[in-house]
């Protein structure tokens, strides 16, 4: 029992600062769709449209602070602190890198981007004022996952905590002026959230340059180093890829259903997210924590801290799953006075909160391997269940012509197909590389 008890105040340390932290981010986010929502039906689906582009274009880029937080952290078992630091700023220089064209590109294919998804013709209209604003905070937010992948890797998610509650109060606050006071609508929402993501991502670079300045690490980009933290990455950029290729595969689907599926599929989604980043609070303490263990040699203590997680992220599934369940028929008046779409969004709801439990264990279990540096099977992993999930999603939308029917498809197949690949690696050893 002391062990146990020693174990989750280890995760808990971790965890509960990460926990709300990553909760701030949805839960702001949550509040913009309900601001926007009550534009009406076209800009909530417009949003829909624009937040997945913006959401895949980011989440190709999580490697920025998955594999920093991975890395930093298994330096930091192995007594390297110095190199860890400078490892992290390696990093934000590729964010740097990453971040600029990525938003020049975004403008530009505006158009071309938002007409992927089909949409009606205003929805399309909203996602195209949304989307050419809001690419602006790509370099400031991936600034913010490299930077908060060091601070994690040190061991420290109550600094992220701290910026991300700041940041997001700013952000509903000139969303609230922006949209209804200076009557900017939904490109008001965008211009809000940029000037968050700046503000935020200022805030998250002081703290690590007095890191730096404290331990002597240089500031400046070093060529070698930036580009062994791209190397590094692209097994997770792989990984990331399949996953937004099947979440692009729901949006997708639920625009030819409708002008109102895909404003349900917004708010589904969006609650899902703020979901998701609730469980994977203890996903961030397994990369953290896996990395050290790892980097110290310890693989009898990562094994014991990987079976103590894996509990915790399947009860925390349970209590989320039912807290959605109960209140599911009344989550969609809090965003929108479209009946139908409030209709559709209860039914789905329900789906999501049933794949909770299993939804803990694969985001657990996705962390412990991200901390041990097991990129290339994450990505082989994605891609088959990538391939069991797109034509469950086709069937579902084709024959079933429902969004509860395509959410049934993403519980079943692509949770259930992660779950699957991920337990099957976890109950082996090949992944406990130490060192």
């Amino acid at each position: 029992m002391p062990l146990r008890a020693t174990k989750d105040r280890e995760i808990l340390r971790l965890a509960v600062p990460a926990f709300l932290a990553l909760v701030a981010e949805p839960a702001f986010l949550l509040a913009d769709s309900a601001i926007v929502g009550h534009l009406g039906t076209p800009q909530l689906a417009g949003l829909g449209v624009a937040g997945a582009v913006l959401t895949t274009a980011v989440s190709l880029c999580v490697f920025l602070a998955y594999g920093t937080t991975a890395s930093v952290a298994r330096k930091i078992g192995a007594g390297n602190l110095h190199g860890a630091i400078s490892a992290g700023i390696d990093g934000i220089w590729l964010a740097v890198a990453i971040g600029v064209p990525v938003t020049f590109t975004t403008v530009l294919a505006t158009p071309q981007l938002v007409g992927l998804f089909d949409a009606s013709g205003p929805a399309s209209r909203q996602a195209e004022l949304y989307l050419r604003t809001a690419a602006f905070g790509a370099v400031p937010l991936l600034v913010m996952l490299a930077a908060t992948g060091i601070l994690r890797g040190l061991q420290d998610t109550r600094t992220p905590l701290m910026v991300a509650v700041v940041g997001n109060l700013a952000n509903v606050g000139l969303n609230v002026g922006f949209v209804y006071g200076l009557d900017l609508g939904i490109t008001g929402s965008a211009l809000g959230t940029v000037v968050a993501q700046v503000g935020s991502a200022v805030a998250l670079l002081v703290v690590v340059n007095r890191a730096a300045v404290r331990h002597g690490v240089a500031r400046r980009p070093s060529t070698a180093g930036v580009r062994r933290a791209g190397s590094a990455g692209v097994p997770l950029l792989l990984r990331t890829l399949t996953l937004r290729i099947s979440l692009l595969l729901m949006t997708y689907g639920a625009a030819t259903l409708g002008e109102a599926d895909l404003a349900a599929m917004q708010l589904a989604m969006t609650l899902w997210t703020f979901l998701a980043f609730t469980l994977d609070a203890i996903a961030i303490a397994a990369q953290a924590l896996t990395g050290r263990y790892l980097g110290a040699g310890d693989t009898a203590g990562t094994r014991a801290i990987t079976r103590r997680m894996l509990r915790w992220g399947w009860a925390t599934g349970l209590v989320t799953g039912a807290g959605l369940a109960l209140l599911a028929p009344a989550l969609g008046g809090l965003f929108t006075p479209d009946d139908q779409v409030r209709g559709l969004l209860t039914g789905v709801l329900l789906v999501a909160a049933a794949a909770q439990p299993l939804a803990g264990i694969v985001f657990v279990l996705d962390g412990i391997l991200i901390g041990a540096g097991d990129g290339r099977y994450l990505a082989w992993a994605g891609l088959l269940v990538l391939a069991i999930f797109a034509p469950a999603a086709w069937v579902a939308v084709t024959w079933g012509g429902t969004l509860v029917w395509l959410w049934t498809a993403f519980a079943i197949a692509f949770m259930g197909g992660r779950g699957v690949v991920l337990l099957a690696r976890e109950r082996g050893t090949a992944w406990m590389t130490v060192g």
